[in-house]
């Protein structure tokens, strides 16, 4: 058998209410944390008045963290913490803010670039992070990972070191509460894009696969029922939960081919990252499905459908995307057809399309795209 490390957040809070409960473990990290926080709805809910109460002593607030945080936003951030004197990081808010704070943390302790680090593994540790997530889909609190847009080469960066690790992740369901159906829907389909490519990927390992199929039971299961049922805790409290077990499978695993393909669109198009892997993974599922054939059977048992044949795993994560309330084309986005083969290109040389179970030519991965043109 092969032998297989598993990297996870050292501690993890969970429960309805967990927010409140947080400040001894903050009193551990250091006296003054900067907080980044997105467009205002976490102000807006109430959310951060309840942090602040835990954080007991100075902070400094970081607002505005766009949902692509970009090379900008990471710089000035990071630029932040350093004036103000800080001592650890506090990011809430969904993916974005968690990357964001992941990537400031790595500039802080490291310095230079961000795009650096695309190659460059840091030298030092960043500042110790309490990730919040208030969405349920990236599994940012569990990763080694940030996605940092460059404009200027029409780029998303992935950047992982173990170093980006949070300290602590806090995984409160009632944060959850406050999203919209089309939220729900892409945060939803992003987690179980992250469960299934951990699972069909050549790097997947007893350990990842653990996680990956208990996060597309509890996906499956739950998914419809929270975008319909905004105000349904006990759907809302199993998404953050599949979510947070998807993060830690594609952590130790790999993403694959969706991802691959979903990264130009964003890019490009600033499409929605969810909400491209939304469209994109019922074609991929397709492609890949003469692959691991007895993996589609398992992933069809977590998912109770009836069947175990790869086509019926395909035939229900269509159904899925079918009834979510999520725009299913390219060009419903404004995508140019003209720009396909350059995406197809980058999503061909990208790293996770090497660790697809089907390897792709270019050319396939340009009609995959014009499929769902």
């Amino acid at each position: 058998m092969e032998t297989a490390m598993f990297l996870c957040t050292p501690k993890v809070m969970h429960g309805v209410g967990v927010l409140s409960e947080i400040a001894p473990q903050l009193a551990l990290l250091g006296k003054k944390p900067m907080i980044l926080i997105g467009g205002g709805s976490f102000r807006r809910s109430g959310a951060l008045e309840a942090l602040l109460a835990s954080v007991q002593g100075d902070y400094a607030l970081f607002e505005g963290v766009p949902s692509d945080p970009d090379v900008a936003t990471v710089e000035a951030s990071a630029k932040a913490y350093v004036a103000a004197g800080c001592d650890y990081l506090i990011a809430a808010g969904g993916g974005s803010v968690l990357d964001a704070a992941k990537a400031a943390g790595l500039l802080i302790a490291n310095g230079g670039d961000i795009a650096d680090y695309e190659t460059a593994v840091p030298q030092k540790a960043s500042p110790p992070l309490v990730a919040i997530p208030t969405t349920a889909g990236t599994g940012s609190e569990v990763t080694k990972w940030t996605i940092i847009t460059d404009p200027a080469r029409k780029k998303k960066m992935a950047i992982g070191h173990e170093s980006l690790m949070p300290a602590l992740a806090v995984l409160d369901p009632e944060l959850t509460l406050s999203m919209p159906p089309s939220v729900t829907a892409a945060t939803g389909m992003d987690a179980l894009t992250h469960a299934i490519e951990a699972y069909l990927s050549d790097k997947a390992t007893p350990l990842s696969d653990v996680w990956s199929l208990a996060a597309i039971k509890l996906i499956a299961k739950n998914l419809l029922i929270a975008a319909e049922e905004p105000q349904n805790s006990a759907a809302r409290g199993a998404m953050l939960l599949g979510q947070f077990c998807a993060g830690l499978a594609f952590n130790n695993s790999s993403v694959a081919l969706v991802h691959a393909m979903s990264r130009p669109l964003g890019a490009y198009y600033g499409v929605p990252h969810g909400e491209a892997n939304a469209m994109l993974l019922p074609i991929v599922l397709e492609y890949n499905q003469g692959e691991r054939q007895e993996r589609y059977a398992a992933m069809a048992e977590a998912m109770e459908i009836g069947e175990t044949e790869a086509e019926a795993v395909v035939r229900y994560v269509a159904g899925l995307l079918e009834r979510l309330p999520l725009k299913k084309r390219l060009s419903d986005y404004g995508v140019q057809e003209e720009d396909l083969p350059k995406m197809a290109r980058d999503a061909y040389n990208n790293g996770s399309a090497k660790v697809n179970p089907r390897k792709p030519l270019e050319m396939e991965v340009f009609a995959l795209y014009k499929s769902i043109y």
